[in-house]
């Protein structure tokens, strides 16, 4: 309900209840229905021992407010007066937290005041944890790809159910592995499926075909927030967000000019600005002033989580064989930066949050999509800027590397074993992949020999592009005990299910 629905009479003709639920007369009725209100739920990300971003959306503009308690009845809270929110940011804002406790429970409730001193919203109330100074134990989830290849909220289905899932295992934050959005996705309305049963797509203006404006990019992330499992693990559970391709378009990189007929935007520089400008808005994302995404994030003695961009300062796709290419993910500023930040870290565990895999070979046509190539010899074109980032690890003892991903749209376990790799110079290491949250299943993806990847676990789907409704949906989750420090990987399904388990105890 809002003003023009009050001013056209909408209210009244719908009968007297509505006013006796409010409590009071028409008039107090009216003026309460015209409050602002929280349209997309509250979320929270970037939590640190003393700091967190909680983000909300308003229906018109309005002064955010978030309140902090460390009870959830929200007794002593601290008030935290937030920005104006404006039609310039589609009505979204964050506000950032500052002297937070470390290591608790705290609890957070969001309300909107109006501008023309009318009442305040309905508050919404959310709850995250401070990271920790000393060692306790820690749990965190990941995956990526959500709403992907035709594949949307199907409401009589349970909607994106993995939220559930995700939500059950009480972790401590989510690390999204990018494609939260995919723009380059249209849906319909139904999908049959092949047991006979049909697939039902909400469908938003937004939905209907690729996205090209600002508006239409914000409207993918407005459509996913419209489930409701989604808003309430937002609510319950803090984001560390990286960005991969399909909040722009399926496998893109800077300078690329598209041949794609449903584009009329061809150049996608421009299209990757407008996405990333709706990214920044809809997500809980803390960032430089710079606008940069990739960052560190400290979660203890225990924990550093490295949030990678592998899409900002990524080369042309082409066959990967360059022997003299010098980077081609990362790029030059950010190699310096991650291994400045590895060697610095103190904490036992650096977990390495990576939108791409490392030894999957992951095609784009002809060319290649990631590091990988397919020739299990010395490294080549892009793998050149991975070997010497693990080389360096190697030689400046940084220990206890696990790389996390999801993209390849299945779940699997790689250990990399230099004893068995083309290039020798780096100590082993683990990567996990899980996904996708809500999307097309594929895979399973060849592995490259050149860093010596063995397989150690994979489920992979019947058949390619297997819906959510037939399973073959995946996430990770990472436990990391606080006395023993032993870090547990455990891949689960769409239900929550334990596949496979591996316990890392630290070097």
């Amino acid at each position: 309900m809002d003003r023009r629905t009050v001013l056209r009479g909408g209210l009244v003709t719908t009968g007297g209840a509505a006013f006796t639920l409010l409590g009071g007369g028409p008039a107090s009725a009216l003026l309460r229905m015209d409050r602002p209100r929280l349209t997309h739920g509250v979320q929270s990300g970037d939590v640190t021992a003393h700091e967190a971003v909680v983000w909300a959306r308003s229906d018109r503009p309005a002064r955010m407010l978030v309140e902090v308690s460390r009870r959830p009845d929200f007794r002593n809270a601290r008030t935290v007066r937030g920005p104006v929110l404006t039609p310039g940011t589609d009505l979204t804002g964050k506000t950032l937290l500052r002297g937070l406790p470390p290591g608790e429970e705290l609890h957070y409730r969001v309300r909107l005041d109006g501008l023309d001193q009318g009442p305040a919203s309905e508050p919404l109330a959310g709850r995250l944890r401070t990271a920790p100074r000393g060692r306790r134990d820690l749990r965190f989830v990941w995956s990526g790809d959500l709403a992907g290849q035709g594949w949307g909220i199907d409401p009589g289905l349970g909607g994106y159910r993995i939220f559930k899932a995700m939500g059950a295992t009480d972790p401590d934050f989510f690390l999204c592995s990018g494609d939260l959005v995919y723009s380059d996705g249209p849906l319909s309305e139904t999908v049959p499926l092949p047991d006979g049963r049909t697939w039902r797509n909400v469908v938003t203006p937004e939905k209907s075909a690729v996205a090209q404006t600002l508006a239409e990019y914000r409207g993918q992330f407005r459509y996913n927030l419209q489930d409701a499992n989604l808003r309430a693990f937002n609510a319950q559970v803090p984001m560390l967000y990286q960005w991969d391709d399909h909040e722009t378009l399926n496998n893109w990189y800077p300078g690329e000019i598209l041949d794609l007929p449903q584009y009329t935007e061809k150049r996608v520089d421009v299209l990757a600005r407008r996405s990333r400008q709706a990214m920044f808005e809809y997500t809980p994302v803390r960032t430089a002033r710079s606008g940069r995404l990739y960052r560190r994030i400290s979660y203890g003695p225990l924990l550093d989580v490295f949030m990678l961009d592998m899409r900002t300062y990524k080369s042309p796709n082409d066959a990967g064989t360059s022997p003299a290419q010098r980077d081609g993910l990362l790029g030059a500023e950010q190699s310096a930066w991650l291994k400045r930040e590895l060697r610095d870290s103190k904490a036992t565990w650096k977990v390495i949050a990576a939108d791409l895999p490392i030894g999957l070979i992951v095609p784009d046509g002809t060319a290649q999509e990631s590091a990988a190539q397919g020739d299990d010899g010395a490294p080549l074109g892009r793998e050149r800027e991975i070997a010497d980032l693990l080389s360096y690890a190697r030689r400046h003892r940084v220990r206890n590397m696990v790389w996390l991903t999801a993209d390849v749209h299945y779940t699997a376990a790689h250990y990399y074993d230099p004893a068995k790799a083309a290039f020798t110079d780096f100590d082993p290491f683990w990567e996990f992949v899980s996904g996708p949250l809500n999307a097309g299943a594929f895979g399973p993806n060849e592995l490259d020999g050149t860093f010596g990847g063995v397989l150690k676990f994979q489920k992979v789907p019947p058949h390619a592009n297997t819906s959510p409704a037939e399973g073959y949906q995946f996430f990770g989750e990472v436990e990391i005990e606080g006395e023993s420090e032993v870090l547990t990987v455990r891949l689960r399904d769409l239900d929550g299910a334990v596949l496979y388990t591996q316990p890392l105890t630290p070097r």
